[in-house]
């Protein structure tokens, strides 16, 4: 006798399907469940004039710089690019060449997005120093990752001390250094590479500003036993000494704008400058690709 066969019907409960996972998910990682070498660094990175700009997610940049971080005596540098930096870039082969020899290159800008999407066709999100710097304190929070700043006045240095105790107390917040505004002796350099190694420190965070920050990170690779990043003017709006433009301001492309305003004798002519020259470079490359191209 052969059996009936059934046939589902609307009161049929069939097993929930398992989702496939192309990648480890952040949560496994996070339990340690997989190793960190299934991480791609370095990142893909495409040209934007001067610049090496690395592509991918939010959060793959943060995954990317953690893992990195973890490394045993890891050595490397991570770049946070915005117009002016990339301004720098063009006019200075040097400083390109040390900006894309970073192991990462953040779009911190919002124009920067705009000319890989426009020039180029490339979707890719805002990866801001202003953001990074909170974020990775809360991932260095929970992976206990010993964290150091260097840069900035000692005033500024006691108010991050400060805020990170008090909105972070689980970070072990291994040092400070603020230094002199002049080139330092070859005797200062290595104090400071030795005070920096011995803290244990995994994440250094770089706060001299363009494009000093950048060649200060690039002479350090190789000495510095951590991950810097050059965070600029991201620290002082962290701990409350400035304040960050409203979101919409930031979608809308004008950070630049709202920091302006803040600080106009300083800043005025640095963005007048490098705004014409970033503004010029786009319309020049859209030009060229219109007059070469065939349907």
């Amino acid at each position: 006798m052969w059996e009936k066969k059934k046939y589902p019907t609307k009161h049929t409960k069939f097993p929930k399907k398992k989702k496939k996972t192309l990648w480890p998910s952040r949560a496994l990682w996070e339990i340690n469940i997989f190793p960190k070498s299934t991480f791609p660094i370095p990142m893909h990175k495409h040209s934007l004039f001067s610049l090496d700009i690395s592509l991918g997610r939010y959060g793959d940049f943060l995954d990317d710089i953690v893992t990195l971080a973890l490394r045993n005596e890891c050595s490397e540098y991570v770049c946070v690019a915005n117009v002016h930096m990339l301004v720098e870039a063009y006019g200075n082969n040097s400083f390109a060449k040390t900006v894309n020899e970073a192991a990462i290159v953040t779009p911190d800008g919002m124009p920067l997005t705009w000319a890989l999407r426009w020039l180029f066709g490339i979707k890719q999100e805002r990866v801001a120093g202003m953001d990074l710097l909170p974020d990775l304190l809360s991932l260095a929070s929970r992976r206990t990752m010993p964290v150091y700043f260097y840069g900035g006045t000692e005033d500024t240095m006691r108010q991050t001390k400060k805020y990170i105790l008090e909105r972070y107390p689980a970070i072990p917040f291994v040092g400070t250094c603020s230094p002199p505004f002049r080139p330092l002796t070859d005797d200062e350099n290595e104090k400071t590479i030795s005070e920096i190694n011995r803290s244990g420190a995994k994440i250094v965070f770089v706060s001299l500003g363009c494009p000093k920050q950048e060649r200060w990170m690039a002479s350090m690779r190789g000495r510095v036993n951590a991950v810097m990043i050059g965070i600029g003017a991201a620290l002082p709006v962290l701990t409350g000494i400035q304040k960050r433009a409203p979101k919409w301001m930031q979608k809308a492309g004008l950070e630049w704008f709202y920091r302006l305003m803040q600080e106009p004798e300083r800043l005025w002519k640095r963005y007048l400058v490098t705004n014409c020259i970033f503004i010029y470079l786009i319309l020049r490359e859209k030009i060229i690709k219109l007059l070469h191209y065939k349907p």
